[in-house]
């Protein structure tokens, strides 16, 4: 006999419909899977037959041929084993396939005693199915939160173990539809537990921070050793603007695939990532043998924190390129190619050279003017120049290190409140663009929405004169410009915004000794 019932692959971060057609015919014992099954998937073959077994069903022991459409799709995972395992059942009619009046979707992977384990990307698994107007989904329990997360067009049907999916087929279990209170998700997402408070001294810095979060600019902090830079970058997620829904489900969805989601059905807090310099390219952008979202799609509508960007490895700096401009990491590979969501804001963080001392009275620098310029080269001049805002971070005097009190610095609240403000007044006047920042201004935005006076324009050719800027680096300035008259409320952009903008490109100045 032959039945069907229907699943989902996830490719990058998109889900695709998988028809699960399953033959059982009169021949020599034989189970065989064909639609371009990866290994896990073909190995299902085991778990599914000890999964029967000891959930009181009996494996037939005949010919049994799975199809997976479309076969020219590849089909990776272990979510296949419930919907193939539930199509031998109706093929055995020990499921009646006739009381179904809708296309089943089903997914979850097997253990051998029957139990049904969660699944990765089922996030996207319901977007898709909502989207193409399916009614309800059987999924394994732990992903139920996950899953309701879409609305309830969609029924989510959680089920344990096998027995528990059949009765439910049969009729005789009732399961209701999960249902997840997001609101609620929100309201009890995690208090701060660090604040801009706590860094003592470092105003220019934190003052570059806020510019940087009001605007969604990439940022880089230059200073010897200790004094705060990572503090700073930590404190970051702190002032930015809270997740929107559609923010926080696009984050979700790759933390669903990563297999990082754990016990929270929802990420509702901006992600913060710090990999170390040692990272692989897949690590970093994304891929491996069987792809995965790398650290840039993990710090997607959130921050990637590099410190120490210089002993990064310099190829795999320069693969952030494509992720920096447009949003997204692209990983061709032979037969498909996967697209991952990487919109984040990059903070990095550097000693001025190899010793760290470079350019500060406190402590003399043991390094010539060739080791600091080597040092400094392993950042290329493209990579610097997709970053917006440049900030020396100097070494703290006695004063604000010891005297002063915590009560006297700005608490993350207070900066926050002023950084939505000034995102508000940008998503009024980029209405109806399809960019939400200063940030991702286009060329074409930029010549509409930054435009200079004459006393402006002298600066700006003054500062491309003196400081070497490329046009890329010109367009930069404007950008963060623009980003400090929206935190002043200004519709336009005057002389002192274009003065503190070009402070911000500390590295650009030239190299002197000391």
């Amino acid at each position: 006999m032959l039945a069907k019932v229907y699943t989902f692959t996830v490719v990058g971060i998109e889900a695709y419909p998988v028809e699960v057609e399953v033959d059982i015919s009169p021949g020599l014992p034989q189970f065989n899977i064909v639609g371009l099954p990866d290994s896990v998937v073909k190995e299902s073959k085991e778990r599914i037959r000890s999964a029967l077994k000891n959930s009181g069903y009996e494996f037939p022991m005949e010919r049994i041929t799975i199809n997976l459409a479309p076969a020219q799709l590849k089909k990776e995972g272990a979510g296949f084993d419930l919907p193939i395992a539930i199509g031998i059942l109706m093929a055995s009619e020990l499921i009646p396939s006739s009381g179904i009046d809708h296309p089943l979707f089903i997914t979850g992977e097997l253990s051998l005693d029957g139990y049904v384990k969660p699944v990765y990307g089922t996030l996207s698994m319901a977007v898709r199915a909502k989207q193409d107007g399916v009614e309800a989904m059987i999924i394994p329990e732990g992903n139920a939160s996950e899953a309701s997360l879409v609305g309830e067009d969609l029924k989510v049907y959680p089920v344990k173990n096998l027995r528990e999916a059949v009765m439910f087929l049969t009729g005789n279990l009732v399961i209701e539809p999960h249902i997840v209170d997001r609101d609620r998700l929100f309201k009890e997402s995690p208090p701060l537990r660090i604040d801009f408070s706590e860094v003592r001294g470092q105003h220019h810095a934190k003052r570059g921070l806020e510019v940087a979060a009001a605007g969604g600019h990439n940022v880089i902090m230059i200073g010897p050793p200790g004094t705060g830079k990572t503090m700073l970058a930590q404190r970051l997620p702190g002032i930015l603007p809270p997740l929107t829904f559609e923010e926080s489900l696009e984050t979700t969805r790759v933390y669903s695939i990563a297999g990082l989601l754990g016990n929270i059905p929802m990420v509702t807090v901006r992600p913060f990532r710090n990999p170390h310099h040692s990272i692989s390219y897949a690590g970093l952008i994304g891929g491996g043998a069987v792809p995965r979202p790398g650290e840039v799609s993990l710090a997607h509508n959130g921050v990637l924190f590099l410190d120490e960007f210089p002993e990064f490895n310099r190829s795999i700096l320069e693969l952030l390129r494509q992720p920096m401009e447009d949003g997204k990491v692209t990983i061709s590979r032979a037969t498909t190619t996967i697209t991952y969501p990487a919109r984040f804001m990059l903070v990095a963080a550097m000693n001025p050279c190899p010793c760290g001392y470079f350019g500060y009275s406190q402590r003399g620098c043991t390094c010539s003017i060739q080791q600091v310029l080597r040092y400094r080269g392993r950042i290329s001049g493209p990579i610097m120049d997709r970053i917006d805002i440049q900030i020396d971070v100097p070494a703290l005097s006695y004063v604000d290190l010891v005297e002063k009190s915590a009560s006297s610095e700005e608490s993350s609240e207070s900066i926050r409140e002023r950084v939505i403000k000034a995102r508000e007044i940008q998503l009024r006047r980029l209405s109806g663009t399809g960019i939400f920042c200063n940030a991702f201004l286009t060329v074409s935005h930029i010549n509409t929405f930054c435009n200079l006076t004459s006393s402006s324009k002298k600066l700006i050719k003054e500062a491309i004169k003196q400081l070497g800027l490329s046009a890329r680096a010109y367009h930069r300035v404007l950008k963060v410009a623009r980003t400090i008259a929206d935190l002043e409320g200004k519709g336009a952009i005057d002389d002192h915004h274009i003065l503190e903008a070009i402070q911000y490109r500390s590295i650009d100045r030239k190299l002197s000794p000391t």
